[in-house]
């Protein structure tokens, strides 16, 4: 009796739950439900209404999305997919391994399950991956009133209704693109040819790169795009939404890459202990093999860093000076290439700006570690012994080379990544402050055994 009462009192709980949920914003039940246990969201999720559940997870905020789809019953769930938006249905059907796809879509809608085949067929980060195929087209011959009729039937079953677009009724092939604002500001008998700018519409292919396709929503300030085939045949549209989305996902990659590890795939709480280790231990390890090199650079030198142990104190201040220079501009030139200031044509161009600037930083660095060692010396901080102006000498002209040659391989690693195929993203800081630290010591005692030859070497 007493376990009755309480899988009745849990019932209750979870009703409330949903009902509560159903009554918020979609992103802000969105938020609650990402701080829940998996099992508590799906019960939460069986309660909620229909309307409400399909709201929730048309974003792409929703954490474990794909699981939580795999739990719940299997009618509940076709029922959501059937009205989810298209290409988010797609997806989620991304992640499932190929059981669960043909699971799931054996009792899904004649529409839905079209749509799907279709859309899964474009790999991931292209137009056709994020477009959806629920979009407004007319034929040429029809007039304003038919289509604004038009819209009013079919509104509720679009991604967006912004943008109409114009298909030759015999040819299929798109004519134009006519905003909604122009159709609700003409006279009902206008011809819709004669609304839409006598401009080629702006497309992509299904194949378009996410990152192309975002790069021309910012350039000509689009809500939509129409992705279309080699005849020019409308098959789907990208909305601004799934841009956004799609390029805060690769800004997530970029960052991570950039920072010296895999991308993750799922936010940092949701990360499994030995899938963390997993994604960190790769990049450190090559880094730390990187970092040998040091080592041997070091071993290399024993003998003169024998002789002149002084030389030691600054290796850091070395080290971290090339690293830096080397991260500044692998920043700036990883940034450049993704918003195409430039191209791979121009790394002669960018080589001729950054040996410049590189002089110019480090000779300011160096001007800063040589009046460092004079103070020191001269306040009895500390004794540099009688050579001390060919110690601050050393360190200065170090400075120079060492700064110069960071900003120059950093500024052409991207250019490098890119040019074998790679993601510029993938010339991490790490990475290349480890390479500069190796090339710095090789430079800093080079330079040390011209300068102080015959005294203290």
């Amino acid at each position: 009796m007493n376990n009755i009462l309480v899988n009745q009192d849990a019932l209750a709980a979870d009703l409330n739950i949903a009902q509560r949920l159903a009554s918020m914003h979609a992103a802000d039940a969105i938020e609650l439900l990402n701080e829940l246990e998996l099992t508590d969201i799906i019960d939460i999720f069986i309660d909620m209404p229909l309307e409400h559940a399909v709201l929730i997870f048309d974003q792409p905020e929703l954490h474990s999305a794909s699981e939580i789809i795999q739990k719940l019953p299997a009618a509940k769930a076709r029922d959501i997919l059937d009205e989810m938006s298209i290409d988010r249905v797609t997806d989620i059907f991304q992640e499932f391994d190929p059981e669960t796809r043909t699971r799931l879509a054996a009792g899904l809608g004649p529409e839905t399950t079209a749509a799907l085949r279709k859309l899964l067929r474009y790999p991931p980060h292209t137009a056709g991956s994020l477009m959806t195929t629920e979009f407004v087209s007319v034929p040429s011959d029809w007039n304003v009133g038919q289509t604004l009729q038009h819209i009013r039937e079919v509104e509720r079953s679009r991604e967006t209704i912004y943008a109409i677009y114009v298909i030759d009724p015999a040819s299929k092939i798109l004519l134009r693109t006519v905003t909604l604002r122009r159709l609700i500001t003409s006279e009902p008998e206008a011809s819709i040819l004669s609304v839409g700018r006598d401009v080629a519409p702006v497309v992509v292919s299904p194949l378009t790169d996410q990152e192309d396709v975002a790069r021309l929503f910012r350039k000509h300030d689009l809500l939509a795009v129409p992705v279309v085939t080699d005849k020019n045949q409308v098959i789907g549209i990208v909305t601004v939404d799934d841009v956004i989305d799609a390029m805060t996902q690769e800004m997530t990659e970029d960052t991570l890459k950039f920072g010296g590890m895999e991308a993750l795939n799922k936010p940092y709480m949701q990360i499994g202990f030995f899938q963390m280790i997993h994604k960190r231990a790769g990049w450190l390890g090559i880094l730390l093999l990187g970092e040998m090199l040091t080592a041997s650079a070091m071993q290399h030198f024993e003998g003169e860093l024998e002789k002149a142990v002084v030389l030691t104190l600054f290796i850091p201040l070395i080290m971290s000076s090339g690293g830096n220079s080397g991260s500044q501009a692998t920043s700036l030139l990883i940034r450049a290439l993704a918003l195409q200031d430039l191209r791979l044509k121009d790394w002669w161009k960018v080589a001729l700006r950054e040996i410049p600037t590189g002089l110019v930083l480090g000779s300011f660095l160096g001007a800063i570690g040589i009046a460092r060692i004079a103070v020191w010396q001269m306040l009895g901080l500390y004794d540099y012994g009688q050579h001390w102006e060919l110690v601050a000498a050393t360190v200065g002209a170090a400075l120079v080379g060492i700064v110069t040659f960071g900003s120059l391989v950093g500024s052409m690693l991207p250019f490098a990544m890119q040019r074998l195929g790679f993601d510029p993203a993938s010339a991490s800081a790490p990475f290349v402050a480890t390479l500069v630290d190796v090339t710095g010591l090789v430079i800093y005692f080079s330079i040390a055994l011209v300068i102080l030859s015959g005294t203290l070497l």
